[in-house]
């Protein structure tokens, strides 16, 4: 469950101003990961190309509501459209039995490293075996795209098993800052 953290100075939708440990985490070399069990029922991931803003809102509230995302909920939507629509922003979706369960956003238009923006489940799916698998999968992308280190960050707010399993699955800290986030209604 990944979040980039925005501090904002907006007096606009603001909220509950929350402390929290931001974590920095890259990988600069691809992982040997043994391949993920293949979870039961029917499980696909597609990327959505260039993905309407509404059915990106969507995605993004219902797998970062429960874990307090709001940078893109901060964004109008031209300004997010811009962001999504790049061809070098890549969104995949997770379905399970033909629902979606969980997104994945993989920003590749730095030229050194490519940022897993955002990952995550559905809160109906967390528990079922699907976060390695797709994780696994999300990360075997990021790494077709040739760049030199695939960074993520995390903070205190995401769900408790994000930070150990994103170091099994190869990343390394590489920085840790206290930092503010103002939470939304």
């Amino acid at each position: 469950m990944t979040e980039s953290r925005i501090q904002s100075s907006s007096n606009h939708n603001s909220g509950e101003r929350v402390s929290v440990t931001i974590t920095y985490l890259e990988q600069t070399a691809r992982p040997v990961l043994p391949t993920p069990l293949r979870p039961a029922g029917k499980t696909a991931i597609m990327r959505a190309e260039n993905p309407p803003v509404h059915f990106y809102r969507y995605l993004y509230r219902l797998v970062g509501d429960q874990w307090k995302w709001v940078s893109r909920r901060r964004l109008n939507d031209a300004d997010l459209m811009a962001i999504i629509q790049d061809p070098s922003v890549y969104v995949y979706v997770l379905y399970a039995d033909g629902a979606p369960a969980g997104f994945a956003e993989l920003d590749n238009r730095d030229p050194d490293y490519a940022e897993l923006k955002f990952f995550g489940l559905s809160p109906d799916f967390i528990g079922r075996g699907l976060g390695r698998f797709f994780l696994t999968n999300i990360i075997d992308l990021a790494w077709t795209l040739s760049p030199q280190a695939l960074r993520l960050e995390t903070c205190s707010l995401d769900h408790p098993g994000a930070l150990p399993l994103y170091q099994k699955m190869g990343f390394r800290v590489y920085d840790r800052k206290d930092g503010v986030v103002e939470l939304m209604d």
